[in-house]
């Protein structure tokens, strides 16, 4: 099936994420030319349309993080281009990256979801009580996280929204409850009918309580569980949510999908993911890996999913 193949693996791109994203291409492509395709790593920052025009004829694979790169822009001039490539088409991608939309969608199909507020930068209290967590609307699962649970923290977090939003005037930022309980991730993978499944789930336990960026990507004392001992059931009710979420958003070939579960009740839905990494860390090569599926057969089987789809 590979043979003959080229594919595309960009890495970089505009977004908070750009060096993450070239670590994770790196990999990609790694695994691409060991499973035998003819594959090429291009490194970009926000391409033309000349340019994606130039891809037609070749499986891309976007390992992009953030707005543009995961968030709709690019795959929409793919799209429109007649570009064949791996990922959530572009409308699916945009409802993912806009953390409320994809709460919304949640909701609706009967997935738990926080209350949540966006933040006006003015704001000298909480809109939904403390602790709380403030984050980007729209853009990578770590980026700007500040967790507040005093005034003097939301004082000084509300600060930093500001002075981002100076340098970032389009990124909003929205607050949520605080939820204490375990992290889990429910890692999906498309099927050649079409169909998405969930890989085994897998638990996330950063060593200072919080899943930062510092904590996935510049610490090595985050433990991370494939397949985790949940109470009876649970595994089940997590794997149906998942599908939900991601069904209501329309996803298609990989997404990860993010829950608290706290000590009672039901998980919580964090976010939804479509473009995971591929660094040591991630958490979707993680999964994939314990079902005997290495990164050369993971690749191969997405290159796959976008010949066919």
């Amino acid at each position: 099936m590979s043979a003959g193949a080229s594919v595309l693996v960009l890495g970089g791109g505009p977004d908070a994420e750009r060096d993450i994203s070239i670590t994770s291409a790196t990999a990609v492509r790694e695994a691409a030319v060991q499973a035998g395709f003819d594959a090429e790593l291009l490194i970009i920052d926000r391409p033309t349309q000349s340019d994606v025009d130039a891809w037609l004829g070749r499986i891309v694979l976007p390992v992009l993080h953030g707005r543009f790169g995961e968030g709709g822009g690019l795959q929409r001039m793919m799209q429109a281009a007649g570009v064949s490539f791996v990922g959530c088409r572009a409308d699916a991608a945009r409802l993912a990256m806009d953390k409320m939309g994809t709460k919304l969608a949640a909701a609706r199909v009967g997935v738990p979801v926080a209350r949540a507020s966006v933040i006006d930068p003015d704001d000298t209290e909480s809109p939904i009580g403390l602790p709380a967590v403030i984050k980007p609307v729209s853009d990578g699962s770590s980026v700007g996280l500040h967790i507040c649970e005093s005034p003097a923290q939301w004082s000084g977090a509300i600060g930093a929204v500001r002075a981002d939003q100076i340098a970032h005037p389009h990124r909003a930022y929205m607050a949520e409850p605080l939820v204490a309980g375990r992290e889990l991730t429910a890692p999906i993978l498309g099927q050649p009918d079409g169909s998405i499944r969930v890989l085994p789930l897998v638990e996330i336990a950063p060593a200072s309580g919080v899943y930062d960026f510092d904590a996935k990507y510049g610490r090595d004392d985050t433990v991370y569980t494939v397949a985790p001992d949940l109470a009876e059931g649970m595994d089940e009710r997590v794997r149906d949510l998942s599908l939900r979420a991601a069904g209501a958003v329309g996803v298609r070939h990989i997404a990860r999908v993010d829950f608290i579960l706290p000590e009672r009740g039901d998980p919580v839905l964090l976010e939804l993911n479509t473009m995971p990494g591929f660094t040591p860390n991630s958490l979707l090569p993680m999964a994939a890996s314990s079902e005997g599926m290495d990164m050369p057969a993971l690749i191969t089987h997405l290159v796959r999913l976008a010949q066919t789809d």
